[in-house]
């Protein structure tokens, strides 16, 4: 017996700097500069539109990563749970923004995307007091499913491949509505267990 104290060890919380938050930062620094790319020249020159594909590709792939790193080294954070989906919605926003304006997307599936990802976004904040909602599996489906469709917009499709781009959209339409309703009556089932735990 050493005769000092004994003291249980101190568990770290994890640094809001760390690469999972970083990750999600140059994810949000990337939208203007696909921005930039998607509307050089005329917004319909192949090269650039390859250019803004590639960008948007590499933001979208950080995305996959941050959450992957988060979680396997223990360093998430509710900063990271809150950004995350914000600068997914960020990016998606632009670059369906950005297709409409160009005429490649017709305006009703922009707004009814961007409907729901702010609306949900909303909810998210309504609720911080109580906690993060984290992105459930239909959520993540439903980002990924989204940028495959945004991507193959963003490049200079035409025929069938046109035609495959618009059938991956509809999925992307049918997965942001149902999966809005989901998070809608998750959010209200809590609330109503939280009055009743009062």
């Amino acid at each position: 017996m050493s005769g000092q104290p004994h003291t249980d060890p101190v568990i770290p919380q994890a640094k809001v700097a760390n690469i999972a938050n970083a990750l999600t930062g140059l994810r949000l620094v990337l939208v203007p500069v696909f921005l930039i790319a998607l509307f050089a020249g005329d917004g319909h020159e192949t090269a650039w539109r390859v250019t803004a594909f590639v960008i948007f590709a590499v933001a979208v792939i950080t995305d996959r990563f941050d959450g992957a790193l988060a979680r396997s080294y223990g360093i998430e954070t509710d900063f990271g749970r809150l950004a995350d989906p914000i600068a997914d919605k960020t990016l998606i926003g632009a670059a369906l923004i950005g297709l409409s304006m160009l005429g490649e997307l017709p305006w009703w599936v922009t707004v009814l995307i961007l409907v729901r990802e702010i609306g949900i976004t909303a909810l998210r904040f309504s609720v911080l007091r109580h906690g993060v909602i984290p992105a459930s599996r239909g959520g993540k489906l439903k980002t990924l499913v989204q940028a495959v469709a945004i991507g193959l917009f963003v490049l200079p499709l035409s025929g069938p491949w046109l035609t495959g781009a618009w059938v991956v959209m509809a999925a992307a339409i049918a997965l942001t509505v149902l999966t809005g309703l989901d998070y809608v009556v998750s959010a209200i089932r809590d609330s109503r267990g939280r009055v009743a735990g009062q």
